[in-house]
């Protein structure tokens, strides 16, 4: 940074008014005005800077307010910020929305029916109605029982292709109290625990008032 007067004592970040339009939008609000603003920003050959300077004009270092302050012109990373920005108010909606991540997080009654669990993440509890899907390192055997090992079933790991194994236990049809127990069977040797999840009615949330 420089000392007073210095042209990088007050800037601002052009591709930041494409994110403040990306929020507008996803938020159902009118994006337009950032996108006038990020246009505002161009010179004579519509080159977007990468910094604008942001207080009073200072004439002997060549910067003006709302212009560039001799970074970067173009900025290829906030020109592919204005296309895509343009494409997503046309469209109404973010143009690299993850569909299905969007659906799980944001629309109401589309959560995943599968929770995980593994090594690092090992459940406690689990609503009723879900899958438990139990992840590995390495191929596995799961030992596993849902009335406290008066009876026991073995399910084979299923092997994803890119380094971690699977396999998911039918807790759906599970009722609320009811607890799941497992334990792992490796190549070599049975893993020295048992490990339990319980399956418990999911709390109402609470409206906002």
């Amino acid at each position: 940074m420089g000392g007073s007067g210095s042209a990088y004592d007050s800037i601002c970040w052009t591709i930041l008014a494409g994110e403040r339009a990306y929020y507008e939008l996803a938020a159902g609000r009118d994006s337009l005005p950032s996108i006038e603003s990020m246009e505002n920003f161009a010179n004579e050959g519509d080159m977007l800077p990468k910094q604008l300077w942001d207080a009073d004009d200072l004439p002997e270092r060549k910067v003006k307010r709302g212009g560039p302050t001799g970074s970067a012109m173009p900025l290829c990373w906030t020109h592919a910020e204005y296309v895509t920005l343009v494409r997503s108010h046309k469209d109404g909606v973010c143009f690299d929305r993850i569909e299905p991540v969007y659906k799980r997080y944001v629309k109401p009654g589309t959560g995943s029916k599968i929770e995980i669990w593994t090594f690092a993440h090992q459940l406690q509890q689990i609503n009723i109605g879900k899958t438990l899907r139990v992840i590995t390192e390495r191929a596995a055997t799961i030992h596993w029982s849902f009335d406290g090992w008066v009876t026991a079933n073995d399910l084979q790991t299923r092997d994803t292709g890119f380094g971690c194994w699977f396999v998911d236990l039918p807790s759906h049809r599970l009722d609320a109290g009811d607890r799941i127990v497992f334990i792992f069977s490796w190549k070599e040797r049975w893993e020295d625990k048992d490990f339990q999840v319980g399956i418990e009615t999911p709390v109402p949330m609470l409206k906002a008032a």
